[in-house]
């Protein structure tokens, strides 16, 4: 018997729209599994909409979003203990768990229990990794586990701590247990999800995701936690700070977004083949029918 339900799928497929709707017709919750919306004030960028949580004048209770001020490295141990000390809260209310987002590696460590514990900084391990050069780093991470998550390869700093926890994870195996879930995913063709990006980059740019980054810029947070915080922050602190132009940013921007959509879908994948089943909706239907579909089959999974 599951004890939760997941809704994924990449980015721009209406995930959080249909989490809403299922929550207000079960009484659910809703934990978000997005590594980025925990951040307060970085609401454009992360594509949190919180009116989204509000439907027909009913508000949906929502966890793990606005937790952490900007310029804290927010992670993959937090995020596991985090859930599991809401999860147990959200049931005691006899309400619904709904987990949904789009970062595959949070979804993956909850459903299959991957290894979770605090790692702490080791200077002197990481004193043998001062002279290697970001290839020979690179290398040393793929020797612990296979590189799904591309933002660890892509600044100094984040991957030597990838290589310091993958090092010590690999030393003391422990963790948290799995969660049975149903799992749901909302898919379009791949042109259709290009499109829809597109159309999504174009309104955020139009409501303010500039000004927001020049925001951030002007409170402190520095460039290089803007790039850790994604594509969004790293092309446009790039153009606020005269390194590219704003018709190259809006056009490396969306190439960057497309490619990010399209490694979702492959991490999803791989999640299947190690045995995660998951209920593929076709984003193409109208709401009241993805919720139909996902309440006949809990149904049918609970008698």
């Amino acid at each position: 018997m599951y004890k939760i339900i997941t809704i994924l799928g990449p980015t721009a497929t209406g995930k959080t729209q249909l989490a809403v709707a299922l929550s207000r017709e079960i009484d659910g919750e809703i934990i978000s599994a997005d590594s980025r919306q925990v951040y307060r004030g970085m609401d454009i960028g992360t594509g949190k909409d919180l009116l989204e949580y509000t439907i027909d004048g009913t508000s949906i209770p929502y966890h793990l979003i606005d937790t952490k001020e900007p310029g804290y490295e927010y992670n993959l141990f937090e995020f596991a203990n985090d859930f599991h000390r809401v999860l147990p809260e959200i049931i005691a209310r006899k309400r619904t768990p709904i987990l949904c987002g789009g970062t595959g590696m949070y979804i993956n460590a909850i459903l299959k229990g991957n290894i979770l514990h605090r790692v702490k900084e080791d200077p002197a391990f990481r004193k043998t990794l001062e002279a290697k050069s970001m290839a020979e780093l690179s290398t040393e991470l793929a020797s612990y586990k296979p590189l799904h998550n591309v933002s660890d390869i892509l600044e100094r700093n984040r991957l030597i701590r990838a290589i310091e926890i993958a090092r010590s994870e690999a030393e003391n195996p422990d963790g948290y247990p799995k969660v049975p879930s149903i799992v749901f995913g909302v898919l379009f063709e791949r042109q259709v999800i290009r499109d829809r990006i597109s159309q999504r980059l174009s309104a955020r740019l139009n409501e303010g995701m500039i000004e927001e980054v020049q925001r951030l810029l002007d409170e402190g947070v520095s460039p290089a936690k803007l790039h850790y915080y994604g594509l969004e922050y790293r092309y446009i602190s790039n153009y606020l700070l005269g390194y590219i132009e704003r018709d190259e940013m809006e056009r490396l921007l969306e190439t960057a977004i497309h490619q990010f959509a399209k490694r979702q879908t492959t991490w999803f994948r791989k999640m299947e083949r190690e045995g995660i089943d998951i209920q593929w909706i076709d984003g193409n239907l109208p709401l009241t029918e993805k919720v139909r579909y996902i309440c006949n089959r809990i149904n049918s999974d609970s008698l």
